[in-house]
């Protein structure tokens, strides 16, 4: 099903954002496999990562790899760095919730005037398709990381409405926690017990979240690719883990020090909301809510979902407590075993 969908990028440049996080950097290893690609502009503001990313061995001595210094925040540089290019994927973010908190209005700039900047940048250039990633935390934000997503994707979605006449598309891709993504919990959880803690904080004993793979969610997004009208939020379907159960299955004999939750922290994580139910379309590997003012619109692709995808039941919610699929700890485990082999 990859395969099909890679011919899309065939002679096409592509330019990731935030390109030397985990998700870009290994999106781009993959693409980089296929060799099917004209060319793959890295675009981030971190020099240093961007050196270090050209001497990694899976990058060192390509010649259709391009790194790209500048700002989502900088309109005039993203513009610049735009040029000619068919497909963009929006990684950059701020991402840390108490950093957030702590700087609201730098939140506020890059994920949100950052993505009007994709928003612009993207149609004065003619590309073709821009897939921005969403977190779970954006579905009834309640802290400003949150928010700021639910407004990125807002945006996005809606960008589909300035297009006119142009053939650029803008979609978005929502998933859950990424096993082993810089600042997530499994490398803190390893880290402590490497150095011999006795104990691991846990929140709260019935803490749900979603899972996955990091090369699934590459997958997804390459998918989505091939698969977008323009206006939809795509939601592949993940288990779910309890956070003690990732505990356990690193240690059985490990203590817990629950401490609590925190402030901006949710016990549970949704990606589709109830309220968005009778917008949601459900196929076999994944969900797809299309924009409010797709419904109404005499030309809109809800009427192209309708006839091939089924509606999900009004009131249908999709979290991580109640999700049909849970890994049990040996599932777990294998998949804490992948990701260390990985490191």
């Amino acid at each position: 099903m990859l395969k099909d969908h890679i011919k899309i990028f065939k002679n096409k440049t592509i330019l990731i954002t935030g390109g030397t996080g985990s998700f870009g950097s290994f999106f781009i290893q993959k693409l980089l496999n296929f060799k099917v690609l004209k060319k793959i502009i890295v675009y981030s503001r971190d020099e240093l990562k961007q050196s270090e990313m050209s001497q990694d061995k899976y990058f060192k001595g390509k010649k259709n790899l391009r790194f790209f210094i500048g700002d989502i925040r900088d309109y005039q540089r993203l513009r610049m760095a735009l040029r000619e290019v068919d497909y963009v994927v929006h990684a950059a973010a701020l991402k840390q919730v108490p950093a957030a908190e702590y700087n609201p209005i730098e939140c506020i700039k890059t994920n949100i005037f950052g993505a009007e900047n994709i928003i612009n940048a993207s149609i004065d250039n003619g590309v073709k398709k821009v897939i921005a990633l969403s977190t779970d935390k954006a579905v009834n934000p309640i802290n400003l990381y949150g928010a700021s997503k639910l407004s990125s994707d807002k945006l996005f979605q809606s960008a589909n409405n300035l297009t006119g006449n142009l053939d650029c598309k803008f979609s978005v891709v929502r998933y859950g926690n990424v096993i082993g993504s810089r600042g997530s919990v499994l490398p803190f959880f390893l880290n402590l017990i490497k150095q011999k803690k006795f104990s691991l904080p846990l929140t709260h004993r019935e803490m749900t979240r979603f899972w996955i793979t990091l090369e699934y969610g590459v997958s997804f997004v390459i998918n989505s690719f091939g698969k977008m009208l323009g206006g939809e939020i795509f939601i592949p379907k993940m288990p779910s883990i309890k956070i003690i159960d990732l505990a356990k299955s690193l240690n059985p004999k490990v203590k817990i020090n629950y401490i609590g939750i925190r402030p901006g922290e949710k016990l549970h994580e949704v990606l589709v909301p109830a309220d968005l139910s009778s917008q949601t379309f459900e196929s076999k590997f994944f969900f797809t809510v299309l924009p409010s003012f797709s419904i109404t619109n005499k030309n809109s692709i809800f009427k192209k979902y309708k006839s091939k995808f089924k509606l999900v039941k009004r009131g249908f919610e999709y979290n991580s407590q109640n999700n049909d699929h849970y890994l049990n700890i040996s599932e777990i485990t294998k998949l804490n075993k992948d990701y260390i082999k990985n490191q």
